[in-house]
């Protein structure tokens, strides 16, 4: 006997005025149009419709609702929970849908739903400005600034939602809707640190400020032998530092490169990844403490390089395909038992591409008002963001293990609100961590307006009131 399932989704079909292409179960192309970043998500929706416009959009989600199937949308394919793809529904893919506008004059971009970030970066490049993007090229513009996006630029300009001028939105209803500062400007908020709750967000503009195309930037590399020592230094250090100064700790496993000392390849090294968001001669004088007193690196690899390069740094430590386990987790502070609970669990990193990482933040994400945007959480000057990635399914168990320990050694120190966009599916106590109290009811009005009867619910969602399913 058919399932209701099943039966739903037999002879999809959109309107004939469709532009864009579409995939079902056994066509050529299928498996690469449903496969996302993270490998430990394997599902199989009923279509794929990979929009080439808004009105491709509308059509899609018009039929979601029309046949209550469930609905995920995707821009970049990077959300580690596996946000971006569902099993027995329609996935709107917006990687068809590229395309990115500079006002040079204005400084104002505006990209369209399926841009990476490092297409964004590449037109915007054009003329020495940026904006706070994703630390991957290959993430998506979308999810992440749904999400709030911290990025490297967002000690000196905020984060990616802050810069969020308008967007362009579908809503469950399949209405066309801007939301602004002066027109749905309830929207807006909710966009800015949200996610993907309150509609299909087909196109983005974004505040541009003035860097590049050259910037002083890269990484200094230590050994893991007086790394606690290292790690000291550069919390004293960057805690004292201008806002410009955009910076993180990194263990993992050193390559097997040429600019890696053949005894240091392989082995747990500790990484101070920097750049300076401003003029290069600047950087070069702000950024001289990690090159001589706090060192030396065995490795240096701190210079003159283009504001992209810097942007693509850790892309060699994130191939898609690989299985992957995250945490996205706010900390209070850096003591020096937090640095040592760091770097105990962090040395004991197993696998090539995983990285157990401390962002710096504070500076503009903070002077932002709490209650400006959705993005929450904004006084914490640090982030902890362990990145386990893994090829062999038979390491699943240890590696999962390795995050959960590190996070449980990190816990006194963390302020117990979490990144989403980090974060794995964990359930709806978890995403209230997202929020503050007064936020989350607020964006579940917001969803009760836009979306009663949650068909944006492949995310990391937020349920509306009963009430309002209509």
């Amino acid at each position: 006997m058919e399932s209701s399932t099943m039966s739903a989704t037999t002879a999809l079909e959109l309107d004939t005025g469709f532009q864009g292409r579409q995939f079902r179960p056994g066509d050529d192309g299928y498996d690469d149009a449903r496969a996302v970043y993270n490998a430990m998500i394997d599902k199989r929706p009923a279509l794929i419709v990979r929009c080439s416009g808004v009105a491709d959009v509308i059509d899609a989600v018009n039929l979601a609702r029309e046949r209550g199937l469930p609905l995920a949308v995707r821009s970049g394919g990077h959300s580690v929970a596996g946000k971006g793809v569902c099993d027995d529904g329609i996935l709107i893919d917006l990687s068809g849908m590229k395309g990115v506008h500079v006002d040079r004059k204005a400084r104002v971009a505006r990209a369209n739903a399926g841009v990476l970030w490092g297409e964004f970066d590449r037109e915007t490049q054009l003329f020495g400005l940026a904006t706070p993007g994703g630390r991957m090229t290959t993430t998506g513009v979308g999810g992440f600034t749904l999400g709030g996006g911290y990025g490297w630029l967002s000690p000196k300009h905020g984060l990616a939602c802050d810069n969020l001028i308008s967007a362009q939105v579908v809503t469950a209803e399949g209405r066309v809707v801007t939301a602004g500062e002066d027109e749905n400007a309830d929207l807006l908020w909710g966009l800015r640190g949200g996610g993907g709750n309150f509609g299909v967000v087909t196109s983005y503009e974004f505040d541009l400020h003035e860097l590049g195309p050259i910037v002083m930037g890269g990484m200094v590399v230590h050994t893991i032998e007086g790394a606690g020592d290292v790690a000291r230094a550069w919390r004293d250090w960057v805690e004292s530092a201008p806002e410009a100064v955009c910076t993180a700790l990194g263990i993992l496993l050193a390559p097997p490169e040429p600019f890696v000392p053949p005894e240091v390849q392989g082995t747990p090294v500790l990484g101070i990844l920097a750049m300076y968001a401003g003029d290069p001669d600047e950087g070069e004088e702000v950024l001289r403490p990690l090159k001589k007193e706090i060192g030396p690196p065995a490795v240096d690899l701190l210079d003159r390089i283009p504001y992209t390069a810097f942007q693509a740094i850790v892309d060699p430590f994130s191939p898609k395909g690989w299985l992957n386990y995250h945490r996205g987790e706010h900390l209070a502070g850096l003591p020096d038992e937090a640095i040592d609970s760091y770097i105990e669990h962090g040395a004991r990193v197993t696998s090539p591409m995983s990285q157990a990482i401390i962002f710096r933040h504070g500076g503009a994400i903070g002077r932002v008002p709490d209650d400006a945007t959705a993005a929450s959480h904004r006084d914490a000057p640090y982030m902890w963001h362990p990145i386990a990635c893994w090829s062999d399914p038979a390491d699943t168990d240890s590696t999962i293990a390795w995050v959960r320990e590190s996070s449980a050694a990190m816990q006194p120190f963390m302020t117990g609100g979490v990144y989403l966009n980090f974060e794995q599916d964990e359930g709806e106590e978890h995403v209230r961590a997202g929020y503050s109290p007064d936020k989350y009811a607020r964006l579940a009005a917001l969803k009760d307006e836009y979306d009663p009867n949650n068909l944006f619910r492949i995310n990391q969602n937020i349920a509306p009131s009963p009430a309002s399913a209509q």
